[in-house]
């Protein structure tokens, strides 16, 4: 074997073992690249889930530090009260093949999670009336905090109480999230029929959870 050869093969044995090493690198490098990507879906979702639970923070404190008086709240509650029956009803006539297992709105929000189908109405319903996921959040932590002492009042009840209950939301609830949910709630109301909230009616809403 003349020394042409032999440094032919010497060579042949040091590119093969360079590109095993390369394919380790590769090997390293995809594994690394991986555990960023998944770091980074982690910080991401922690991150997130305590923005959630921050702004979740902040809506309880100012619904429960709310300055109203016991007429003002009563007048809110009421609004509240109504869009959340409407809401209630109006997925119900549009799924009536699950009255029964949807009576109440709680139950709504806790089946849409995993049933595309009662999902997808209850987006409908929000769609139709111009709110969305943040002002129910809002309301119903409202109702789950003043429900159980808040009384309610018909809408010409209202009116001789209050002449602009949007200017009273807007002037002394601070909350950007509960100031928009309430006021899309005297939104709703105020176009349509003011609906009456009975006793039934009431009782079904007080397993909401915000």
């Amino acid at each position: 074997m003349n020394n042409e050869t032999t440094t032919l093969i010497s060579l042949k044995e040091a590119m093969k073992r360079v590109d095993q090493k390369l394919q380790v690198l590769e090997a390293q490098f995809k594994e690394l690249d991986f555990t960023k990507d998944n770091l980074t879906r982690k910080f991401e979702h922690h991150s997130k889930t305590l923005a959630n639970q921050a702004a979740q923070d902040e809506l309880w404190t100012a619904v429960l530090s709310f300055k109203f008086t016991p007429m003002e709240l009563n007048i809110l509650y009421s609004y509240v009260i109504e869009v959340l029956i409407r809401l209630h009803t109006r997925v119900l006539e549009k799924l009536p093949d699950l009255v029964r297992g949807l009576p109440t709105l709680a139950s709504i929000l806790r089946r849409k999670v995993k049933n595309k189908r009662i999902r997808v109405v209850w987006e409908s319903v929000l769609e139709e009336h111009g709110m969305q996921e943040g002002d129910i959040t809002a309301l119903c932590t409202f109702f789950v905090a003043h429900g159980n002492k808040a009384e309610y009042y018909i809408a010409k009840v209202r009116q001789m109480y209050i002449k602009d209950v949007n200017f009273m939301i807007t002037n002394m609830v601070k909350n950007q999230a509960l100031q928009d949910g309430l006021l899309k709630a005297v939104q709703v109301i105020e176009k349509g029929e003011a609906v009456r909230a009975p006793e039934e009616q009431k009782s079904s809403l007080e397993e909401l959870i915000p």
